[in-house]
């Protein structure tokens, strides 16, 4: 259990900038980002039942284009992932989320701005389906990361550093690990009947993209380790290689239902997520109504 409490800092004072417009962009990031998540463990779980192979993110933005309402869901998730990006880096630029300026702060806050460069690569993909269409003569052309692996060991020093990027890309995976594991995503959710209810749905999802996450850096990692760029990969390499395992199909199908929960757990954040430094301190989270319980609990023994 996360032992965080909610940060002590307050809303902003009365002469800092109005932030309040961040809370509908957080909304729209989040939800748009529990959409691809749900799209992509949507088509994977389908695939499955019919036998056939799992696909990854691109693969799954290319059905949408052909799919009843898909332009529709590509125009969402354009919107939401540019959202969330936004999102994300105003989040770092003004700390919104109280984490400080000591390293652990700076770190977290770094990371905030990656995942926000990464979602807003994502939306420019469905913006690609969207505006102007994947090279129909190319059909699975292989993996994007694959290919700007390779473009970027072509540098100097380019494998030191897709080796930094897998390294860093498994501490990701490491932090959401302890996210699930410590619970401290409670701390920025409102505690109400569905958090509380469905908090199991939530852990779940974010361990689920914990194992996608490290796996992708693993791969990351692999790639720079033997210089060969075509051991990189993203969910579509992952889905394979789970899939080339003992159970593959039915750790395929785990990992799947994972991201379905993670979707979850992205929609909660659009409907229940505190900003701190938007929000003060009058909002109860999800961390300091389970630390209550368990010193009631205690007391009562």
């Amino acid at each position: 259990m996360s032992s965080r409490s909610r940060p002590s800092q307050g809303a902003l004072p009365m002469s800092s900038p109005d932030l309040s417009w961040t809370a509908p962009v957080m909304r729209a990031g989040y939800a748009g980002r529990g959409l691809v998540y749900l799209v992509i463990a949507g088509f994977a779980l389908f695939a499955i039942a019919r036998g056939e192979r799992a696909e990854g993110t691109g693969s799954a933005l290319e059905k949408l284009e052909t799919s009843a309402w898909g332009l529709v869901v590509l125009a969402l998730i354009a919107a939401g992932m540019a959202a969330y990006a936004v999102w994300r880096l105003v989040d770092a630029w003004f700390d919104l989320e109280d984490y400080g300026h000591e390293i652990k702060g700076v770190i977290a806050r770094i990371g905030m701005v990656v995942t926000g460069l990464i979602h807003l690569a994502i939306g420019f993909a469905a913006a690609a389906v969207l505006f102007t269409r994947f090279d129909t003569d190319k059909p699975g052309s292989g993996s994007t990361i694959a290919e700007w692996t390779a473009k970027i060991m072509s540098l100097p020093a380019g494998i030191q550093m897709v080796g930094i990027a897998g390294a860093l890309t498994v501490g990701a995976g490491i932090y959401y690990t302890v996210k699930a594991v410590g619970r401290t995503y409670q701390d920025h959710l409102r505690s109400n009947t569905i958090t509380r209810r469905w908090d199991w749905i939530l852990r779940l999802g974010v361990l689920g993209q914990a194992v996608v996450v490290t796996l992708i850096g693993a791969f990351l990692t692999y790639a720079a380790f033997t210089a060969d760029p075509e051991h990189a990969g993203g969910l579509q390499k992952v889905f394979d290689w789970l899939n080339e395992q003992a159970f593959g199909p039915a750790l395929v199908a785990a990992v799947a239902v994972a991201l379905v929960c993670f979707a979850i757990f992205c929609v909660v954040n659009a409907l229940y997520r505190i900003i701190p430094k938007v929000d003060g301190d009058s909002v109860e989270s999800l961390s300091n109504w389970a630390q209550a319980r368990m010193r009631e609990a205690t007391g009562r023994a």
